[in-house]
């Protein structure tokens, strides 16, 4: 007997019904399982007196068909059945793969301790003594209610969240689409990992930790015997800091030389390089002025005269450059210096060296030196001291190369915990000048 129950008339459920309550709406619906005729009816009135639509069944398998309806919220079963006890059948309702949950009270003459420990084992939420007291039937109906109106809450929020979820997924890999997309754009920013000059040779280096950073290497000629190379690092790390590098990049390698930061307008008609502690001056009002932003930048600037081997640099907050001779000496270079876009006032200073030919000049950022060990050790200018002695007979791509390799051996890793960046300048020229002490030109 599976179909829908039927109650009989208001006569009768007056008779059977202990509990003299009004009927109520939008109840849950509920399987009665119980193969005494009697004991069937007798639940099925009283849960329909309450508002519920019925489903009467006398045979478990039957009442397990009927459960693949997600509808179907309660289940009132009887403990001693032919064929399938009232254990089994909580067994075989949580086995199955419903979308919703099936509350299920097992009624039972039995008292003892073992008994509800085993119904409540095979999956019964509740439980309720024979024979029935309509009070108490109602009562953990009611119990059932809200445990059944909970889960599908639950059930509900969660379908919230994961469609939420789906949708971050897919931004997620909309941004991650353009972010490798991006990296292309910034890593075009360095179009040449390698570049001959006339008496010099430059190699560059430029890794992200993420898909974009906020490093940037580069050149740009500027006059007929001049170039200019530089190094800088935007802080922080992202989209931000690889936006402000591109913006930088427009500025220090703009073809035009009006358009060029490292160029000004002379008098004589003609543009000419800048001494480098006013680049950074230049820099550091356009940042504040500009810009307008948080995010700041250390930089490295060189200007090298590929004749006579001078160069002259300005550091602002960059790590110092190491310059290691043709003998074998290595030096590190600089004052320090603020980093630009800080301070409105920030001062800088150029400082002069005579470069003679087989001598290395090694720009590069944080990120080498403050590379990290497994116990945290950062590798220093002690450790950059070792590598560069240890590829003093490399030439400058291969030592970058090198660099990467060991920076990950020391990070034991094959992942960066910073984005890295250097340049490596050869000096090849013919000038004889010996190495001068560096001597600071300050900016007004």
């Amino acid at each position: 007997m599976s179909d829908r129950y039927i109650p009989p008339d208001t006569r009768a459920r007056t008779v059977l019904s202990p509990c003299d309550v009004k009927p109520a709406r939008n109840r849950e619906r509920v399987i009665v399982l119980d193969d005494s005729r009697a004991q069937r009816r007798l639940l099925c009135d009283l849960l329909t007196r309450w508002g519920h639509e019925v489903l009467p069944c006398e045979d478990p398998n039957t009442a397990l068909d009927l459960l693949s309806d997600p509808t179907i919220a309660m289940v009132v079963s009887d403990w001693v059945m032919p064929d399938m006890d009232g254990p089994e059948f909580c067994r075989r309702v949580r086995a199955m793969a419903r979308e919703s949950y099936a509350y299920i009270l097992l009624l039972t003459s039995r008292r003892d301790k073992t008994a509800i420990a085993t119904g409540l084992e095979a999956g019964a939420d509740d439980f309720l003594t024979k024979p029935v007291n309509g009070h108490e039937l109602r009562a953990r109906i009611h119990a059932g209610e809200r445990i059944v109106a909970m889960q599908r809450e639950l059930v509900d929020k969660n379908d919230i969240v994961t469609a939420t979820l789906s949708e971050i997924s897919a931004l997620y890999d909309a941004l991650d689409r353009d972010l490798l997309e991006a990296k292309k754009l910034q890593a075009s920013l360095l179009n040449e990992t390698v570049r001959e000059f006339e008496t010099a040779t430059a190699s560059f280096l430029l890794r992200s930790s993420g898909h974009v950073g906020g490093d940037l290497v580069g050149y740009v000629p500027v006059s007929q015997h001049q170039i200019a190379l530089f190094s800088l690092d935007v802080a922080g790390h992202g989209i931000t800091s690889a936006l402000i590098t591109a913006r930088l990049a427009a500025w220090l390698t703009a073809a035009s030389a009006e358009q060029n930061i490292t160029m000004a307008w002379q008098e004589d008609g003609r543009y000419c390089p800048l001494a480098p502690h006013l680049v950074a001056e230049r820099l550091n009002r356009l940042m504040l002025e500009e810009v307008q932003t948080d995010h700041y930048f250390t930089l490295c600037l060189v200007m090298l005269d590929l004749q006579t081997g001078k160069m002259s640099m300005v550091q602002a907050g960059h790590p110092h450059p190491a310059l290691q001779h043709a003998d074998g000496r290595i030096d590190f270079l600089g004052q320090g210096g603020m980093p630009v876009g800080l301070l409105a006032d920030a001062a800088y200073e150029t400082i002069e060296v005579q470069l003679t030919p087989g001598d290395r000049l090694l720009m590069y950022s944080d990120g080498v030196t403050e590379c990290p060990g497994p116990d945290g050790t950062m590798l220093e200018e002690k450790g950059l001291l070792q590598m560069l002695s240890r590829g003093e007979g490399m030439s400058g791509a291969e030592f970058l190369e090198k660099l990467v390799s060991e920076l990950k051996g020391h990070a034991n890793g094959p992942d960066l915990p910073d984005d890295i960046s250097a340049v490596m300048l050869e000096y090849t020229g013919s000038g004889t000048g010996a190495a001068i002490p560096a001597r600071p030109r300050h900016g007004g």
